[in-house]
């Protein structure tokens, strides 16, 4: 049996990015919320936070973050369909796994409401959309949005639409690297720009156009700092037409090859045992997928 008042300090050092002000929140002193950190931690076998400035949970850290985070999801639910029970007035946390280009294009605009309307804090893992669902699988998150279509066991998946990249480059790449013009062979050639080790986007693109094998590349994990690398000439990119319509537009930018884009499609992933509130967030997100180009 967990000792919430445990989990809870828990989660307030974590949200709080320290000791000092989960006490506050808690309404303890600050040693006695290290008091039960170190007793969490007795009970677990092993630490659940790694002592740094802000402080981190460890792994087991994680997977007890998110069990607080179901419980209060659950405990939301009862405050609704039981008179009389405190809830406390506090907005709901929600830890979700996130792709980069997500965040930067469609994401705020489709949360900004419900997150008014519903009292909703959200924290943020900025992830690859193909690896998402680890975060999910480890325990680590109530909800993601990532390219693969199978939940995990206890979870349930939602097709919220697709987003589609165009490979880009600027005006002075393009005629430096491709006087007579782009070939697909000629890519492997010429600097690219890939957000992350875990981005396999160009090498699909790549392998769609019959190229196998490696290719030049930046590495650069920021969705806007990939825009800025590529309109300065650094290498060429797939970037979400969504987020460069005025830089398309400007001819800022300029596509390698025409009509060859290349659509990633997006799930929306979460926790069965999520209560009420997730279920208002699908729901809220489907109807929100205007946002995101449809699945052709």
């Amino acid at each position: 049996m967990f000792d919430y008042k445990l989990l809870a300090a828990l989660a307030a050092v974590v949200e709080q990015a320290g000791f000092e002000r989960a006490a506050q929140v808690l309404g303890l002193s600050q040693s006695a919320v290290s008091q039960r950190i170190k007793l969490l931690e007795a009970r677990a076998g092993q630490p659940v936070l790694v002592r740094a400035t802000p402080p981190t949970p460890t792994e087991t850290g994680r997977r007890l973050l998110n069990h607080v985070q179901q419980v209060r999801l659950l405990e939301r639910d009862l405050h609704s369909q039981v008179p009389g029970l405190d809830a406390g007035g506090r907005p709901e946390r929600l830890r979700i796994a996130l792709n980069a280009d997500s965040l930067a294009t469609w994401w705020a605009a489709a949360l900004g409401e419900f997150c008014a309307s519903h009292s909703v804090l959200l924290e943020l893992l900025v992830e690859d959309q193909d690896v998402g669902l680890k975060r999910m699988r480890a325990g680590d998150v109530a909800a993601c949005v990532c390219a693969s279509a199978q939940p995990i066991g206890g979870a349930r998946a939602v097709l919220l639409g697709a987003m589609r990249y165009r490979a880009l480059a600027s005006p002075a790449f393009l005629s430096r690297h491709f006087p007579l013009g782009v070939s697909p062979a000629q890519l492997t050639q010429t600097p690219a720009i890939v957000f992350g080790p875990d981005d396999l986007l160009q090498h699909r693109y790549l392998a769609a156009l019959g190229v196998e094998g490696g290719f030049q590349h930046h590495l650069c994990p920021s969705s806007e700092g990939f825009v800025q690398m590529v309109k300065a000439g650094l290498g060429w990119g797939l970037l979400p037409e969504m987020q460069v319509q005025d830089e398309l537009r400007r001819g800022e930018l300029l596509e390698l090859l025409a009509q060859q884009p290349i659509d990633v499609p997006l799930y929306w992933h979460h926790w069965r045992t999520g209560g009420e509130l997730l279920a208002e967030l699908t729901r809220h997100l489907a109807r929100s997928t205007a946002l995101i180009s449809p699945v052709k």
